[in-house]
């Protein structure tokens, strides 16, 4: 058994996708390997990973990006978690909420998939809801705008700055649950800000 931890930004793959709201939890490891200074490598689970440290002589982080569409986001994991022997209560989902407001990070351990076809995914080939995840609120759409249609669309360029506090917050709990743990963690990132 690894003492490695598993990082999941949950998304789509291609350029049309990068930067839409379905795909914060992407970005959001993007950030954490920028802050390392690692690229990402194709994998044989179908992913794309970039392995690092937390800090020098700290717990292995693999940051793992999908090959696949985010509602068989499953395989692709439970194929990372084979291989590098890593129990799902030290594998993080990182992906969108919209029952959070926009920029908001939240933290949780198991429960439901809130409708989430990338997280019930993830659950159904872990075998168990049990696992980690950093939830980065992107909002409801206003009006009667369709949710699937709007976590399909870009964020747009007004929200860039708010974009960039969104995800180094969530990059900044995805650490802090690794290093401090899942309350400690909370005790931060659920407090208003100041």
């Amino acid at each position: 058994m690894s003492d490695a931890w598993l990082i999941v930004g949950l998304g789509n793959p291609g350029p049309q996708y990068e930067r839409t709201r379905h795909n914060i939890g992407q970005l959001v490891v993007d950030e954490l390997a920028r802050r390392r200074g690692q690229g990402f490598r194709s994998h044989k689970a179908n992913a794309r990973v970039a392995e690092a440290w937390l800090r020098p002589g700290g717990p292995k982080l693999v940051l793992a990006k999908l090959n696949t569409f985010m509602n068989v986001s499953g395989g692709p994991v439970a194929g990372l978690v084979q291989f590098y022997g890593i129990p799902p209560e030290r594998v993080v989902v990182v992906h969108d909420e919209l029952d959070i407001p926009f920029d908001a990070v939240r933290l949780k351990i198991g429960g439901g998939h809130g409708g989430h076809n990338g997280v019930r995914d993830v659950a159904k080939a872990l075998g168990t809801p049990d696992f980690p995840r950093v939830r980065v609120g992107i909002g409801r759409p206003p009006g009667r705008q369709d949710p699937a249609d709007w976590v399909l669309q870009q964020f747009p360029a007004s929200t860039r700055e708010e974009l960039a506090l969104a995800v180094s917050d969530a990059a900044d709990a995805v650490e802090r649950l690794v290093d401090e743990g899942l309350l400690a963690a909370q005790q931060v990132h659920h407090a208003p800000r100041p």
